[in-house]
């Protein structure tokens, strides 16, 4: 007999149609019954756990923590756990997820993109192949990772790719690790898994900033970051990693200051790298965080939490921890130490 545990958060999944708007009001366990009439299993069993309803786009940081928490007391009584959740924030709450999880335990994260209710409402099936995915054999050691459209993605790297697409999400650049369908639970791949980074128990995180790049973008944006309190700030680059002169410029007043900078990439897809004199190289030269091929949404956690486990450490010193993780992670090949050093020898 495997034992899962269902975590409730609202989102899509358990909205219905009315004046106004959609608004989130199905149970967590009425989600549980719909998916039973897509799959079920008498050796699963399935306890319900009704966290909060609410859309994801109005969800907190804290929030994230709050559910971080309830996950890890949940791995503990349980062989897995599913999470229903709003799409709109999804990539980022599952990344945060496998920032602090610390067990075997598969924790699966799925959702929908159609309302309960619907004629052709996606989230039964979704939830469906979650429970499947947590309670199989292949899914143990997994860590965090996202069931959608009969595709299971690794929670690193994971983007909503599309706004309305039952095809919600992918994985660029990494591919999904299994198909969950008729035809049953297929892995196809084991991801890299980093030892957590985000440990001990916090009910916030340091607040950093993302900060686009555009034709034309200056630096107000990373000195009104600043201002604010920020204790980092991810640029949102150009390409592989560029910033404008403008916002190169402040980052490196940043840095001297004290206050890590992350650089990821605006691209749907691929790693970043400082190549480029007045932008990226200069950027890599200075100790700014290469974060990857993670989107500008996740790099910011992953800053935040390297952060809050080590509130007054150095830029350098942040950075090394993120890259630690990366490269544990499969985001980075190689710590970006050496990138800088192969970049100053080739600008």
């Amino acid at each position: 007999m495997r034992q899962l545990i269902l975590v409730g958060t609202g989102g899509t999944i358990a909205t219905t149609d009315a004046p106004g708007g959609r608004r989130v009001g199905v149970s967590t366990a009425d989600l549980l019954a719909a998916s039973r009439a897509v799959w079920t299993d008498p050796d699963v069993r399935v306890e319900v756990r009704e966290l909060r309803r609410t859309v994801s786009f109005a969800a907190s940081v804290a929030d994230a923590l709050a559910l971080a928490a309830e996950v890890r007391d949940a791995a503990r009584a349980a062989d897995g756990v599913v999470v229903t959740h709003g799409t709109d924030t999804l990539e980022e709450v599952a990344f945060l997820l496998g920032l602090a999880h610390d067990s075997a335990v598969p924790v699966v994260l799925t959702g929908a993109q159609r309302p309960f209710g619907d004629p052709a409402a996606d989230g039964p099936r979704n939830l469906a192949a979650a429970l499947r995915w947590a309670a199989s054999d292949a899914a143990r050691g997994t860590g965090v990772t996202v069931a959608f459209d009969d595709r299971v993605w690794p929670a690193t790297g994971v983007r909503k790719v599309s706004t309305l697409s039952l095809a919600a999400f992918a994985a660029p650049g990494r591919g999904p690790l299994a198909r969950v369908d008729e035809a049953g639970v297929r892995p196809h791949a084991v991801p890299a898994l980093p030892r957590p980074l985000l440990t001990g128990h916090h009910t916030d995180l340091p607040r950093v900033d993302v900060v686009p790049q555009y034709l034309g973008a200056d630096a107000t944006a990373v000195r009104a970051a600043r201002d604010a309190g920020a204790r980092g700030v991810v640029i949102a680059g150009f390409g592989a990693g560029n910033a404008t002169p403008e916002t190169t410029a402040a980052c490196l007043d940043l840095l001297r200051e004290g206050i890590p900078v992350a650089v990821a990439s605006r691209v749907g897809e691929g790693a970043v790298v400082g190549l480029y004199a007045g932008g990226g190289a200069d950027l890599a030269a200075a100790g700014a965080l290469f974060a990857g091929d993670l989107s500008p949404w996740q790099a910011r956690l992953l800053l935040a939490a390297a952060i809050a486990d080590a509130p007054s450490a150095s830029p350098a010193v942040v950075a090394g921890r993120c890259e630690t993780w990366l490269v544990e992670a499969g985001a980075l090949s190689r710590p970006a130490s050496s990138v800088r050093s192969l970049t100053t020898e080739t600008v």
